[in-house]
């Protein structure tokens, strides 16, 4: 099948994705916690604070902590997360249940990721993606979060531009997130070999769109976690299946 076809047609579900109308954001499906990470305006350091956490645990869990955090401290001011110490967050996180995988490290995260937009941005998180930034001065912001690493950067700024509608000046440097389903919806589609690395699925996404790769990224994320399952995938419910060479080979 041609890869130009396959490419264009999840493009076109990813423009429009893109272009549809701002509107509340299900992180966590659990509305006061969205509600939170959604209010970019009093709020922005919650968005930032949950990408930074958003590492080796389901993504749900992974952005409730923020909110969870609000709960036990009656809020979530910059003021009183800057009152905080490092052990203080590692309570907070510890107990009385882990919020986390692994506190420790991620309690270590929160804590310097607070200071961070303190320091380099006055408390004002959204300082990070105002005034229309190139996409690699947002990727490269996010970057400097200790323990943030490619693949959550441009998450996290594709997430401001296309659910949040946040201008940026330009989309060349958003890539695709290859977490395991897009690696698995990639492969399946031939657009990458079965054991294709990380990088080879970046840079893949590149090639097909130089100009904005990780538009691909939302549609191939739902193909693999709607469908495109490692076991048992739903092939006949997805709309890749005429294009899919995964599917006419098991016919």
């Amino acid at each position: 099948m041609n890869e130009k076809t396959i490419r264009d047609r999840l493009l076109e579900h990813g423009r429009t994705l893109f272009r549809a109308p701002k509107q509340l954001i299900q992180f966590t499906k659990v509305p006061e916690a969205d509600a939170l990470l959604n209010d970019l305006a009093e709020h922005p350091h919650a968005f930032v604070l949950a990408c930074v956490m958003d590492r080796q645990v389901k993504a749900e869990k992974a952005w409730l902590i923020p909110y969870r955090i609000s709960e036990k401290l009656g809020g979530f001011s910059v003021k009183a997360l800057c009152a905080l110490s490092r052990a203080d967050v590692n309570r907070l996180m510890s107990q009385p249940e882990p919020l986390h995988r692994f506190v420790d490290k991620m309690s270590g995260f929160f804590h310097t990721a607070v200071q961070q937009v303190i320091n380099q941005y006055a408390g004002y998180a959204a300082r990070i993606w105002t005034g229309k930034p190139s996409s690699a001065e947002v990727v490269y912001r996010f970057l400097e979060f200790d323990g943030v690493g490619p693949k959550i950067a441009s998450m996290a700024a594709n997430i401001l531009a296309r659910e949040f509608k946040i201008p940026f000046a330009d989309y060349f440097s958003i890539d695709i997130s290859a977490d395991v389903h897009v690696r698995r919806v990639f492969a399946r589609l031939g657009l990458c070999a079965p054991d294709a690395t990380v990088e080879q699925v970046i840079y893949k996404a590149k090639a097909l769109h130089p100009e904005f790769p990780g538009m691909m990224d939302l549609p191939s994320w739902e193909i693999g976690r709607t469908w495109c399952k490692a076991r048992g995938p739903e092939c006949d419910a997805c709309y890749m299946k005429d294009l899919c060479p995964a599917v006419n080979e098991k016919k």
